[in-house]
């Protein structure tokens, strides 16, 4: 009897009721292989099937075969399943277990699925990409096209009541409690400088010496996978057998590593998150958490994406300890401290918040929804990336200009690749390299095959080739996917271009054009910057095209790339390719510099010298200038920086009511203010004879000018009936240089801006030397004068001291 059996029952009579149910159980519960089952004798399916979805390929199979095994079946009979390379299923199949990518692709041909009683998303709280979509669409098929099909959504942890509302508030079954207790230890490492291998591979040893049965080791990808195997290798006891369980793996190697020990014998499974959930490994009753996972973030500003390795959530390391009590009591121990624990994330974040957009957009336009916002989300797709998807699908004729989908971005979608491999693949058939295409395409779908120092990409191909028939592994579900994608087509043997062509027709944004000078340094056609060894033979490239990078923001590391020509860039990026005319300073030559350019992105094709550039692009060449030299570079007078300042204090004022005429606001801002100025002008010698003050006052304006005048005048008259200069320009108020004598009879304080500033007085002797500086004349009078006057009235007899000023 497993968690899930006590609320079968609630969980049919809520089906019967309505369409739609949340399920939340569990890891361990049983709910991947009880539920479905449970289904089958429901009336309302009227022999139409149950789709499961699951989100891996390996707990697709998985869980079909366990199903139809408890039917005393094969896979393909009652219970059968489709991934993206291996499918069962038969007329006779009624429960069909199926990748979420394949749901979509689904209900894309059938919106109505007509076919189906029932859809049930497995696992939802890991919240990938195709499951948020999926929902999404299966939500409006109900809604819209069939209020008779089902909807449950089943989760171990997640916020069921954010989803109950997503789902119309539908009611939520709740299974408590697992199958057996797991014990929990932490084992932080004892020294900060223990590596994370050698650390799990020895608890691997301590829980083989104080534990029984077999062992299942988490591990953040195939890297640490590897570096713990050859830790363990040597020195195992004799019943041991070493497994790993990675997404990289033939399906054959997976299912070997997840069938039950041999008599006697325990496994040690050293396996990455494919293992966390929906799978049972048969014998596990320890649980070794390292506490990491490897995570692909995408940044829509670089367009790149990165594998980052980061700390898993409370919910995950739940779920990697729940995998101990599937069939017995276990025991699960954490490679890190209690305190650590306590500062991990409740869930991890959603992927669709970080993930590349571009298939969620493609799938969308094929839906006919071009907004968002017009689809419901427990979490909306960030705009920013949803943007960069559009641009990026535009820019593969996969959307035209009002991100409406096109007949090129159909063919996409029926390939089942991400939008670059399938534009690829489509270009490749129209050049003549079908299969290579579809080679290329089936390589980067998986993980680097390994065992090249060398990043061309070619390499790889070769050693796919030379595999032919007799490829195993990985090699041969790369050929078999190939193979599947060439379909009927083939190379043609006079075809002009090669791997790089391909290439850059799935990426136009990442061309790399090499830096003068810089051996194995380019700039890509982004913008962005990309290196590969200096010692690589491809850093001699003059162009290449890069596949695989490592997401780093200013200059990216790449993996994989193929060279490419400039003809080959032109033959299949011409319509990208822009002629612009350009202007820049050449402070050496003391002048402007015009070019027509051809462009693809930032990279210059060709350029040409302008020997008389129309007045325009001069007037860019003059920004350049200014920008080069500096603001400070301008014939600045002493009028022009004191309107500046006297605008600048009343900005500080009345903010909505004056111009920023900042240094740093008139610097961002040149083509606004200075460009209209520089009209027939050619030369900078032209530009020191500009009038700045009349340049300011337009952008100041008639009316504001005159109450410039009234707020912060230029002059204040004195008692003596004499006017004085203000200057607006230091970093204190205003200030006024006069001598003591003109300010005699005058106890206010003389202010501006209607008498909210004070004006800061530097009053002066009879020789213009510094006597006091006050912003508070009445009480320069009382407390400061009567020393002054003692010492002046000696040294200047001639002139008035008054007793009583």
């Amino acid at each position: 009897m497993l968690p899930i059996d006590a609320v079968l029952p609630e969980l049919l009579d809520t089906l019967e009721q309505g369409n739609t149910a949340l399920l939340q159980a569990p890891t361990g519960s049983g709910k991947t292989t009880r539920v479905p089952l449970a289904l089958l004798e429901a009336v309302w399916r009227k022999d139409r099937r149950i789709l499961l979805l699951e989100p891996r390929r390996l707990a697709a199979r998985s869980a079909a075969r366990f199903m139809a095994g408890r039917l005393g079946e094969s896979a393909g009979d009652t219970v059968g399943y489709r991934t993206r390379l291996d499918t069962r299923v038969s007329a006779a199949t009624r429960i069909e277990v199926v990748t979420e990518g394949i749901l979509t692709r689904m209900i894309q041909s059938d919106p109505a699925l007509s076919d189906y009683a029932a859809v049930i998303f497995d696992e939802f709280h890991e919240r990938s990409l195709h499951a948020d979509l999926g929902l999404a669409l299966v939500r409006e098929s109900q809604q819209a096209l069939r209020d008779d099909l089902r909807l449950l959504v089943m989760s171990a942890t997640l916020a069921s009541e954010r989803l109950s509302t997503l789902l119309g508030d539908c009611p939520a079954v709740v299974a408590e409690g697992r199958s057996f207790p797991v014990e929990l230890s932490y084992r932080p490492p004892l020294r900060r400088q223990a590596s994370m291998e050698a650390h799990a591979a020895a608890v691997v040893r301590e829980a083989l010496d104080n534990e029984t049965g077999s062992i299942l080791v988490f591990l953040p990808g195939m890297r640490e996978i590897r570096r713990v195997a050859e830790r363990l290798e040597d020195g195992l006891p004799e019943n041991a057998q070493l497994h790993l369980l990675h997404g990289q793996l033939s399906p054959g190697e997976q299912d070997e590593a997840i069938r039950p020990a041999a008599p006697g014998a325990r496994k040690i499974v050293l396996a990455s998150a494919i293992a966390e959930s929906s799978l049972t490994i048969e014998g596990i009753r320890v649980v070794i958490d390292a506490g990491w996972q490897r995570r692909a973030r995408f940044d829509p500003n670089s367009g790149m994406t990165r594998l980052v390795t980061e700390r898993v959530s409370k919910a995950s390391a739940e779920q990697r300890r729940g995998r101990a009590g599937r069939l017995e009591p276990g025991h699960c121990y954490r490679l890190w401290s209690e305190s650590e624990q306590d500062r991990l994330q409740p869930q991890a974040s959603p992927e669709i918040v970080s993930a590349d957009l571009a298939p969620l957009v493609l799938e969308l336009a094929q839906w006919g929804v071009s907004d968002p916002a017009g689809m419901d989300w427990l979490d909306p797709p960030p705009a920013a990336s949803w943007n960069q998807a559009v641009e990026l699908l535009q820019a593969l004729d996969a959307l035209d200009e009002e991100a409406r989908i096109t007949a090129e971005g159909r063919a996409m979608l029926e390939l089942g690749l991400h939008p670059r491999l399938a534009h690829m693949v489509l270009s490749g058939r129209r050049l003549g390299l079908a299969r290579t295409a579809a080679e290329l395409a089936a390589l980067l779908s998986e993980r680097d095959i390994g065992g090249f120092d060398e990043v061309d990409i070619a390499l790889r191909l070769t050693r796919l080739r030379k595999a032919g028939r007799r490829a195993r592994g990985m090699l041969a579900r790369i050929r078999q996917a190939a193979d599947r994608l060439a379909g009927k087509h083939r190379d043609e043997a006079a075809a002009d271009y090669g791997i790089g062509t391909l290439l850059a027709c799935a990426w136009p944004d990442r061309i790399g054009q090499a830096r003068e000078g810089q051996r194995g340094r380019f700039l890509l056609s982004n913008g962005r910057g990309a290196f590969v060894d200096a010692a690589d033979p491809l850093a001699g490239s003059e162009f290449l095209v890069a596949c695989d990078l490592d997401g780093q923001a200013r200059e990216a590391r790449v993996y994989l790339a193929a060279g490419v020509t400039r003809d080959e860039i032109e033959a299949v990026l011409g319509d990208h390719v822009r002629t612009l005319e350009s202007a820049d300073w050449d402070e050496r030559r003391g002048t402007v510099v015009a070019r027509r350019e051809r462009r693809l992105g930032a990279l210059v094709l060709e350029s040409t010298e302008l020997q008389r550039p129309d007045p325009e692009t001069l007037q860019l060449g003059l920004l350049a200038a200014v920008r080069t030299k500096g603001l400070a570079a301008l014939p600045w007078t002493d009028s022009a920086r004191q309107l500046q300042a006297r605008v600048s204090l009343l900005r500080s004022l009345w903010p909505g009511d004056w111009p920023d005429l900042g240094d740093e606001a008139l610097a961002d801002t040149l083509e606004q203010w200075l460009a209209p100025w520089l009209a027939g002008m050619s030369r900078w010698q032209d530009i020191q004879a500009l009038d700045l003050v009349a340049v300011l006052s337009s952008l100041i304006g008639h009316d504001r000018l005159r109450q410039l005048d009234e707020l912060a005048p230029k002059r204040l008259t004195l008692p003596d009936g004499r006017q004085a200069k203000l200057d607006y320009r230091s970093d204190n108020p205003p200030s006024l240089r006069v001598k003591l004598q003109a300010m005699l009879g005058c106890r206010d304080t003389p202010t501006v801006a209607r008498g909210r500033v004070p004006v800061q007085l530097h009053l002066l002797s009879p020789a213009d030397r510094p006597l006091a500086v006050t912003a508070d004349l009445a009480s320069f009078w009382d407390n400061v004068y009567p020393d002054v006057r003692k010492d002046m009235r000696g040294r200047y007899p001639k002139h008035h001291w008054p007793e009583k000023p």
